[in-house]
């Protein structure tokens, strides 16, 4: 079983607009409702691809009960600790001149609520794979992802970690299965500006000196390119299409990796199913169906970096 943790879920409003002005009143030409959140994304493309996986982490008020219901709607597995105190996210994403987003802080999260979603880990037993991916409710301490894989440490499962600099770089200690930084996050990480494969590769690396088996490291237009847990290097390829929605694109590269390496075990075609999913999404509203992932599966071109 594949589950996913999604700590601090929302509803994505997506709003397209011709141009947009500030101090006064805009009007959209056209707008979408998605439920978000790094885990969830990746259990809905799961989905779309035929795997189970079951849904976990924190929701709250009418939004999380929409969150819920979407997810039950599409025959994922909701299993969230439901918080007292606030209500699950709106994430506004506008899209104009330039693309612009706010984010919604999300529900507070007691220590009694954390301890109810810690005891729901408990039914992760050996040979499953666990994606914890996304922000931190800030009601939360930093180090709850080193807290769910200290739980979870003596189990052997495979654990998938999407996160931001000191988030993702605690957790390394627990040698995480898959790691996914883009270009971006793999520069702030190592405070330098990351221009070429080779520096790219190179950085990959040390991250698997500090403690990941296997590292994909997304370059946008570039490609993305894996380094895997047998030294050897992997690079997809690209699609040159107009990006219509960023948001997602990498929680559905990772959602098809894991369904091309479950399918396969070939880490080659599966960073290759993955590349295709992020691709999907990229070119839609929300997040990629099946049908559009088989179309970007079949335009992926090999190109050099």
């Amino acid at each position: 079983m594949i589950y996913t943790i999604t700590l601090n879920p929302s509803i994505d409003y997506v709003v397209y607009l011709n141009s947009f002005s500030r101090g006064t009143v805009n009007r959209t030409v056209r707008d979408s409702f998605c439920i978000g959140g790094k885990g969830i994304n990746v259990s809905l493309i799961l989905s779309e691809l035929g795997i189970e996986s079951s849904a976990m982490g924190f929701t709250a008020g009418f939004t999380g009960e929409a969150i819920e219901k979407g997810l039950e709607n599409r025959g994922i597995r909701a299993d969230f600790v439901k918080a007292e105190n606030g209500i699950s996210r709106i994430n506004v994403k506008l899209k104009a001149e330039e693309d612009s987003e706010i984010n919604g802080q999300g529900p507070l999260i007691s220590e009694r609520e954390l301890g109810l979603f810690m005891k729901k880990t408990d039914i992760i037993s050996d040979g499953d794979t666990v994606v914890i991916a996304g922000s931190i409710p800030k009601s939360l301490s930093e180090n709850t992802y080193e807290k769910i894989l200290e739980r979870l440490k003596n189990r052997k499962v495979h654990t998938v970690i999407d996160a931001e600099k000191n988030l993702l770089l605690n957790a390394l200690k627990y040698r995480p299965f898959l790691i996914k930084p883009n270009r971006q996050e793999l520069s702030e990480i190592f405070g330098t500006e990351i221009k070429s494969y080779a520096e790219a590769e190179a950085y990959a690396r040390r991250l698997q000196e500090m403690g990941a088996k296997n590292v994909i490291v997304s370059l946008d237009k570039d490609g993305a390119f894996m380094v895997d847990e047998f030294g050897k290097s992997h690079k997809s390829g690209i699609i040159d299409e107009k990006i219509i929605n960023t948001v997602g694109s990498g929680d559905s590269m990772i959602a098809g990796f894991l369904a091309g390496y479950q399918k396969t075990y070939d880490y080659g075609y599966a960073l290759t199913m993955g590349t295709a999913c992020g691709n999907a999404t990229a070119f839609s509203d929300c997040l990629a169906t099946r049908e559009t992932i088989e179309e970007a599966f079949r335009k992926l071109t090999f190109k050099p970096f």
